[in-house]
This record gives structure tokens, sequence and C-alpha cells, in this order.
């Protein structure tokens, strides 16, 4: 018996990485999921790999149609959604003086307004089903403040805030809302080769993390359990809330 038997999930950003990873453990604890992204071959491939249980969906989290279009799908192919995964984000790093208006708006568009969209999208139909559960992707950034990610860490710290806001108004409606926060997982976003200007060209994730407390980088599989405790009936006393998954990252100072 699974923890999610019979739920129907909505994940975003689920065609690699983080997303991918809470797709294929949803799946596996018994739930029907619904995979957005904007990487459709991909999202197709990784649908098609967890069989009748999961339909892909072109999902780009900055386009309000597409989010209804998500919700359709979720409710058309399996008869209701009871959960959401807001997990869609992109990363972008240079210092203030160097950030465009342009690149500033593009990262409060994906991180911010894409959560956004994506909690009104889902609301009727977690209240038509009875109540359920929204888990949103923050950030050790949205717990401290990190130079050179002025972008970044404000969406984060909105994120945080707007799940409490969720919490408050969808409690009585059965719908509880959290926000996750992670920091130093190996994912693609934030691996050193594709963020350009983070370190130097030869570092690799390990090295970045090796101060740690627990002296290594994290893997998506360790979040996604975390999640998975968030959308199932484990947490379920848990509201508005945000729950770090770091390494001991935001614990203190490691040079002492």
């Amino acid at each position: 018996m699974g923890k999610l038997d019979g739920r129907v999930i909505l994940v975003s950003g689920a065609a690699r990485g983080q997303g991918e990873a809470e797709a294929r453990l949803f799946a596996a604890e018994g739930a029907s999921v619904v995979l957005g992204d904007i990487l459709d071959d991909q999202g197709t491939a990784v649908a098609k790999s967890l069989g009748d249980a999961a339909r892909y969906v072109h999902l780009d989290v900055t386009s309000e149609s597409d989010w209804t279009a998500a919700v359709a799908e979720a409710t058309t192919a399996f008869g209701k959604l009871d959960g959401l995964v807001n997990n869609a984000g992109i990363l972008q790093f240079g210092p203030i003086v160097d950030t465009t208006l342009d690149a500033y708006m593009h990262i409060v568009g994906v991180n911010q307004v894409g959560v956004f969209l994506g909690m009104k999208a889902v609301i009727p139909a977690l209240t038509a089903a009875g109540g359920g559960t929204i888990v949103n992707t923050s950030s050790t950034s949205g717990l401290q403040g990190v130079a050179n990610m002025i972008g970044y860490t404000a969406t984060k710290f909105a994120v945080r805030g707007m799940t409490k806001v969720a919490a408050l108004e969808l409690g009585r409606a059965g719908i509880r809302v959290n926000s996750i926060h992670p920091g130093g997982i190996d994912t693609p976003m934030v691996r050193p080769e594709n963020v350009e200007g983070l370190v130097a060209d030869d570092t690799s994730s390990a090295d970045i993390y090796a101060a740690l407390p627990l002296g290594r980088v994290g893997q998506p599989e360790e979040v996604t359990k975390l999640a998975l405790f968030l959308t199932s009936d484990d947490s379920s006393y848990s509201t508005g809330a945000e729950f770090l998954i770091d390494g001991g990252m935001t614990a203190g100072p490691t040079w002492a």
C-alpha cells in the first residue's frame, strides 16, 4: 500500500532533476501524476516510462492558460486533482549593478509568478476534491541573503511568504500549503557547469558542498522524500510552515 494511493498530483518542472524524481516517487507510492514542463521531449519520455498513471502537459509556468490546461488534463484523465508541487524554477547569478530589469523580471516571472499562478489554478479543483496539498519549492535562499543572487533570493523569499498566505486562506477548505527549502542539491540547475560565472570552471558540486556539516551535496531523491511527506497524510497537521533540507547549510558558519 502506497502513501499516495488514489491521489492525483500535478508536478511542475517535472521533466528532469528534482521534479522528475518527485513524479517517479509519487507514482511508485500509488499516485497518478501529471508532469508539467517546457522540455517536451524529456517530459514526454518520463511520463511514458511511468505508464498509464502519468500524463505529460506542456506547462510554461508564467502562462495562466497553460496552468488551466494542466489542471484540466488532470481532472479529465484522472477525475480529480489532490495536490500540486510547484517545483519549476530558474537560477540567475550576478551582482545587482549588472542585473538588468529584464533579467530580474524574467526570474520573478518563473519563480514567483509561476508559483502564484499554480496555486490559483489548482484551488478550485482541490476544493472540489474535498481538500488537498500544495508544496511550494523555495530554497535556503528564501531564508537568508545570498550575494550575487538578487533575483533568485527575492523570489524564494516571496515563495515562503505566499505559502503562508495561502495556508491561512485555504486551511478551512482542507488544503494544506507548505514550503520546502533545499540547499546544496545536485540538480542540473545548480551544477557549476550550468551556472556561468558562479565558480571556477574546474570546480565540482562535491567541491562546493564539502564544507557543509554533512560534507556532501544532497540528492534530488532526498528532497523528494520531504515532498512526499508533505503531500501525504504523514504531515496532516502541518501547514504554513517551511521545511529545510540543506545538509546543515543554514545552521551556522563552519570556520569556527
